[in-house]
């Protein structure tokens, strides 16, 4: 069976960035694609720097893979459902094939917790226009002096809300579920900032009027934008599966160079802290793709 250099999964920002510079450095490798970026989700990146007029997230990304693919690098649309180490290499299985390497990279990322009731189609067209948005840090400047909901409730909601009230003073809180559950530091820190409550639950999301509608346990609101601080899914089942250490919130647990407590593991990306940015994701993959080379050129002298 070949035996790939490096075997990199996922092809998000992180996984591109470290196949660009794997490729680079003439390194064999092969990339896994199950298609489900966040990036993709990003009508247009204001704070990527380089864009100032900003970016569509399919167009980065789509960019990115012609880069690669101009250094060689192979992308498969391909979802990988097992991993483990056999010896001084890993195994890495798709369905019923499998591939070898000698080390592998894990961009997986993360998948964000939608609000209930809310099928793809409308999702989708919230996202494009701007109504739904997962990310302050990103796109808070956009919502500047508007009328913003944060769904959640308890600490998470109470961060975020606390965020976005950076940018706007008509802001609130709804519970996706009946009454909110707040602490009393969490109550007193709205209060003090002046942030709406509103009990939930959340259904019946409608576009009305160019805005975002729903129906919440007072009645129907209306909102230039809101955002869901529902958690996320940290897919970091693969690293877990292979003996990698994780961390309470489930993220992959790394040493200042990416590397797991699996030798020739790495893992890069918002699955490594899900900061949700693109430039960090695509630096953590940087050094990754470095320290991977240095791991093989220590193993056998890479050489033309």
């Amino acid at each position: 069976m070949n035996v790939d250099d490096c075997i990199i999964v996922g092809a998000g920002p992180a996984g591109l960035t470290a196949a660009i510079y794997l490729a680079r450095y003439h390194l064999s490798i092969r990339m896994f694609d199950c298609g489900t970026s966040r990036a993709s989700w990003i009508p247009t990146s204001h704070n990527h720097a380089g864009f100032p007029d900003g970016i569509n997230g399919n167009e980065l990304l789509e960019r990115m893979r012609d880069q690669a693919a101009r250094y060689g690098a192979l992308r498969e649309p391909r979802r990988v459902t097992d991993l483990r180490r056999d010896g001084d290499q890993f195994i890495v299985r798709c369905d019923d094939e499998d591939f070898r390497a000698r080390t592998v990279l894990l961009a997986t990322g993360v998948v964000n917790n939608r609000p209930e009731g809310m099928d793809d189609q409308f999702h989708a067209e919230a996202l494009g226009r701007g109504l739904l948005r997962y990310c302050p840090v990103c796109d808070g400047y956009e919502v500047t002096d508007k009328r913003v909901a944060v769904i959640g409730t308890a600490d998470h909601g109470t961060a975020e809300a606390q965020f976005i009230r950076t940018y706007t003073a008509d802001l609130t809180l709804v519970s996706p579920h009946g009454d909110h559950d707040l602490s009393a530091q969490c109550s007193q820190a709205l209060d003090e900032a002046g942030i709406a409550r509103v009990a939930g639950p959340c259904s019946g999301y409608a576009i009305e009027n160019g805005r975002i509608a729903f129906d919440t346990g007072t009645g129907r609101m209306a909102f230039d934008s809101i955002y869901p601080a529902l958690g996320s899914l940290v897919r970091s089942g693969l690293a877990v599966s292979c003996g990698a250490e994780v961390s309470e919130q489930d993220c992959v647990l790394v040493d200042d160079h990416l590397e797991t407590s699996v030798p020739g593991l790495f893992a890069a990306g918002d699955v490594v802290i899900g900061l949700d940015q693109i430039s960090h994701a695509m630096g953590q993959a940087g050094v990754a793709a470095t320290t991977i080379r240095n791991h093989l050129a220590r193993e056998r002298p890479l050489r033309r």
